[in-house]
């Protein structure tokens, strides 16, 4: 339930339609008073007691509510399954894995040979014991991953985060030391901040981290990057390249081939979208010709990939290149003339095709696409004629996503998952593009009564908007259905099918229809889709989202009484606004971890870095506009509003906290009830264990199934 991991979702909508004029009410373009700034003090004695007060009031509600135990249970059961998937990632010739359960509560790391790993019990050694590592430290760690040298080393700075925070704390691993003492002695150590870190040599890192005053950006991220070396003072490593305090941030990143052939790069983040990329030597930092809008992927077989999401025409080219094209450069080339690039065509989509994933093998890349929000994958070669593909043979009505790839030989994982079908890992080998199946989910709710169909709603402004429907196969066509509805719409993030055991089993299983929609704002169609809702035409997303509910009501799915729409992140920004302009559209909206200030989110939390989606309140036209969606501002009164179920953790970092208190406390002031619930630990997401995170799920369906099924 973070941005891009999401949550679960839904919603509905009464016959009328979409505008803010339609639904009884007009916008306010005038700005209320901010009567609750004094609740942006995340850990103050006021906020706090104000915290706990709601807590415990809607506490004593849902959680004494006779099915909150068995919810809670059965959600804690698919969590802690010991059947679930244990997602493997390639390193070091081995395979590892993160794996949390009743046993391990913050989590272990650990590996077992690929061979192994096929078997259906491997024998797992522990590398790094969370909990173990917890106790010692009396901290409250979250594991944050590993980032390793390459090639071959085995060293690695593992990253730590107290209680889920975005903020880390980085210290160097040898995964070669085996289950014991892997923590290098004497190694690379970076204390607690916003950080990255490329790995130069085995002596040699790249730090962008806070260096005190001066050196993080309004954003909250780093924008100076220093050389480190191993046994020099961290206050004496050099600086190397900086952007400006206007950034969102600036950092390195280091590409590798299997060939040998290798580059650093340093990228400032001029907003969220757009980059300035330059190649990093010793002997100084050499601009790239690259457009703004771009994702660098890999380096492979001595070739530079690239994603773009702008149309693109290189200094000194003639030919344009079409955005959401998947591009390679030669590398000796791209060094020799940094601004003076000539790309080749991997991918170009098509009217219903868009690049999705790209990564590389040994000498190979991998590819997966959304065919009108259907899963494809594909394996490119290349050799002096060019590039070549081959399509895998993955079923229709599936999510398929790369999970590892291995850059000593050609094997590659595939994640394949549906609303109804079990997700799966299937080993594929790019040097015959052969796919099997490895492991495989066992079902965890009963889907044999349940169907899946795929429709489109009409926009206001006439676009086609894609939605799944997921309900029982007897579905009653009379509009008594409670109907869960939710989608998220912003930062080219694409919402697939996938398979969710507690959405199973504690709505599906319990008679829910469970809807996810296709909204603008997404990536399901490119890039494209993406822009045609940014800043001032964000209206465009919120009129995509009630044009989907009008559709379930209009084919007597659903009326407003049963209806339920749930979002998280930016999709608790659009949950806040389908509350404000349609209160009378649903009866349940579950908010969740949310941006609802959108007057102030520049100056919460990591709220300056978003600017590229939402537009800033430094420019008139566009404060004008987000005073008139921001659901803190648009709180009315005397508006009749359905009574919410409002989500948050203290330990969010990224949005933070403190736009669910003020929204919550806004509705306090007019009366309105509302539910509450902020958790402390677990960043921006359901919970920092499994236990927690059963705690969320049970509460939130405890409100549902109040709201909507009762």
């Amino acid at each position: 339930m973070c941005m891009p991991c999401l949550s679960v979702r839904s919603l509905l909508i009464f016959s009328i339609l979409a505008s803010p004029l339609a639904s009884g009410f007009a916008q306010s373009m005038v700005e209320q008073p901010d009567k609750y700034q004094w609740l942006e003090d995340v850990s103050g004695e006021k906020s706090t007691a104000w915290v706990k007060a709601e807590n415990d009031r809607s506490a004593k509600v849902l959680e004494a509510d006779p099915r909150y135990a068995g919810l809670e249970a059965t959600a804690l059961k698919v969590l802690e399954s010991p059947d679930r998937l244990a997602m493997p990632a390639f390193r070091e010739g081995m395979i590892y894995n993160t794996w949390q359960d009743a046993q391990h509560v913050r989590g272990i790391l650990r590996r077992t040979t690929l061979e192994d790993y096929k078997a259906a019990q491997p024998h797992w050694q522990t590398v790094i014991d969370y909990d173990a590592l917890a106790k010692i430290d009396n901290e409250k760690w979250v594991q944050r991953g590993l980032n390793c040298l390459y090639p071959g080393a085995g060293l690695c700075m593992a990253g730590l985060s107290a209680g889920g925070e975005d903020a880390d704390t980085l210290r160097e691993f040898d995964l070669k030391a085996g289950a014991t003492g892997g923590f290098v002695q004497g190694g690379f150590v970076l204390p607690k901040s916003k950080q990255s870190v490329t790995w130069v040599d085995k002596d040699t890192l790249l730090v962008a981290r806070d260096w005190g005053a001066g050196s993080m950006t309004k954003s909250g991220y780093p924008f100076v990057v220093k050389l480190w070396r191993r046994g020099q003072p961290i206050d004496q490593a050099k600086e190397v390249y900086r952007g400006t305090e206007a950034d969102v941030s600036a950092g390195a990143e280091s590409l590798h081939d299997a060939q040998g052939d290798s580059l650093i790069l340093m990228r400032r983040g001029i907003n969220f979208f757009e980059n300035e990329i330059s190649l990093w030597t010793p002997d100084g930092v050499k601009r790239l010709g690259l457009p703004g809008k771009v994702e660098i992927n890999d380096v492979l077989s001595g070739r530079l990939i690239v994603t773009l999401n702008e149309n693109w025409k290189p200094e000194g080219g003639s030919t344009t290149f079409a955005q959401g094209s998947v591009l390679s450069m030669e590398l000796a080339a791209v060094k020799k003339d940094p601004l003076h690039l000539k790309p080749v065509v991997i991918f170009q989509p098509t009217a219903q095709e868009f690049a999705q994933e790209v990564t590389t093998t040994k000498g190979r890349l991998i590819l997966t696409t959304l065919e009108h929000v259907q899963g494809r994958a594909y394996v490119y070669s290349v050799d002096g004629a060019g590039w070549t593909r081959t399509k895998l043979a993955v079923p229709d009505n599936v999510s398929v996503d790369i999970g590892t790839a291995d850059t000593s030989d050609d094997k590659f994982f595939l994640r394949l998952s549906g609303f109804l079908t079990p997700s799966s890992l299937v080993l594929g080998d790019g040097a015959n593009a052969s796919l099997t199946q490895i492991k495989t989910l066992p079902p965890q709710f009963d889907a044999s009564n349940v169907t899946v169909e795929q429709f489109e709603a009409t926009s206001k402004d006439g676009t086609k908007v894609p939605y799944f429907l997921v309900h029982k196969k007897d579905l009653k066509l009379d509009g008594s259905n409670p109907t869960l509805m939710g989608a998220y719409g912003g930062f080219q993030v694409s919402e697939t099918p996938q398979y969710s055991g507690i959405i199973g089993n504690l709505w599906l299983a319990r008679g829910g229809v469970y809807v996810l929609a296709n909204i603008r704002g997404g990536g399901e169609f490119g890039p494209a889709w993406h822009e045609a809702g940014l800043k001032t035409h964000r209206q465009r997303i919120y009129d995509d989202f009630a044009s989907v509910a009008q559709d379930l009501v209009t084919r007597k799915i659903t009326t407003p009484r049963r209806m339920g729409i749930v979002g998280g992140s930016n999709g608790g920004l659009l949950m806040g606004v389908e509350f404000t302009q349609h209160p009378e559209m649903w009866n349940a909206v579950v908010i969740q971890v949310p941006l609802l200030d959108m007057l102030r989110f520049e100056q919460i939390a990591a709220g300056a870095s978003w600017v590229g989606e939402y537009g800033t309140v430094t420019i008139p036209e566009e404060r004008k506009f987000l005073a008139s969606i921001s659901p803190y501002n648009q709180l009315q009164p005397n508006v009749n509003y359905p009574e919410p179920l409002i989500f948050t953790t203290t330990k969010d970092d990224r949005v933070g906290p403190v736009h669910a208190r003020k929204f919550a406390a806004r509705l306090e002031e007019f009366h309105k009830p509302f539910f509450y619930d902020e958790i402390v630990e677990g960043g921006h997401g359901a919970g920092a264990n499994l236990k927690e995170q059963a705690a969320t799920w049970a509460t939130q369906y405890t409100y549902l199934t109040r709201k909507l099924m009762d």
